[in-house]
């Protein structure tokens, strides 16, 4: 073993059958060179193995040098999350249908995986979002999204009535059915199903995207990733809203309630293989470019 990866901590997608025999191919091919394996709790119970150490989440965040994803961007959303806070870098191994975030495949696995063990990678940060609700001044609950945060209405027919502030500057007001507040890495998640751009994952952005909203005119807007963002109600009537990070529903937050969101200071590091192409990502999971006959940069450049 050669590698600045000595101890190596995997989360997996422990409810998808076909887990169990990636899981063992891959702690067994980590084995043959001697890592230090540590595996999430749910996981190490389908596999039953005894030089497996099984982890929750939290410790194996504190405990590895590398941290291996395995299913879909859901797991890969997961395991970032439990990673803040940390310098522990990530990378994802897919099992899922998707996939913008791991971009390993079984097949292709062992190797990919060996060179990057072997320093062969790019290391690539992605910062998350810090939600907190403020309730008569005092934080009463929050949150952290890797994607987006999305505050709907709840349980009512009716629209919400939001008014969001930049940086303590009144930026408008909008009758909606809500709003998203996206990442890069989440605009080609929720954000761009309800029409928002895709950003770069490069870029130092955040989106806000409307739901549905009411006026027309009331478009996406791109602003600063340091700014950060107020959401209240206007409402006269009392309403519920849901308030989402990710997939992690914060419910019942009042009309009295403030929403406020930054960028967490902490990145997340993910490391992807040396080939990365995020165009040719976008190009396969959005089906551009579907029938047409894509000439190579070599015969380009003639």
């Amino acid at each position: 073993m050669n590698s600045q990866f000595k101890t190596i901590g995997i989360i997996g997608k422990h409810s998808d059958s076909r887990i169990v025999d990636t899981l063992s191919k891959l702690v067994h091919f980590l084995a043959q060179d001697n890592y230090s394996i540590h595996v999430d709790l749910k996981c190490a119970h389908l596999l039953n193995i005894d030089f497996v150490k099984p982890c929750n989440i939290k410790q194996l965040a504190q405990s590895c040098d590398l941290i291996i994803a395995v299913g879909g961007d859901g797991t890969f959303l997961s395991a970032m999350r439990a990673i803040v806070d940390t310098d522990t870098p990530l990378f994802g191994i897919n099992l899922g249908r998707l996939g913008f975030l791991v971009d390993i495949s079984p097949d292709e696995m062992q190797l990919k995986l060996s060179n990057i063990l072997n320093g062969m990678f790019i290391a690539e940060n992605r910062f998350l979002l810090h939600t907190k609700i403020v309730r008569e001044d005092e934080v009463i609950q929050q949150e952290y999204a890797v994607n987006e945060v999305a505050i709907h209405r709840w349980v009512t027919p009716s629209m919400i009535e939001i008014v969001t502030h930049i940086d303590g500057i009144y930026l408008n007001s909008q009758r909606s059915d809500g709003l998203i507040i996206s990442t890069p890495t989440g605009s080609t998640a929720y954000s761009l199903s309800a029409g928002g751009p895709i950003i770069h994952p490069s870029l130092n952005a955040l989106v806000l995207v409307p739901i549905s909203p009411h006026t027309l005119s009331n478009r996406p807007i791109v602003i600063d990733d340091s700014s950060k963002i107020e959401i209240s109600f206007c409402q006269n009537k009392q309403i519920n809203a849901l308030v989402s990070c990710d997939h992690l529903e914060i419910p019942e937050v009042l009309i009295s309630d403030k929403i406020v969101i930054s960028k967490h200071p902490t990145p997340i590091k993910i490391l992807h293989p040396e080939d990365l192409d995020y165009f040719h990502i976008l190009r396969e999971k959005l089906g551009w470019s579907s029938g047409y006959h894509i000439q190579s940069q070599q015969s380009v450049n003639r």
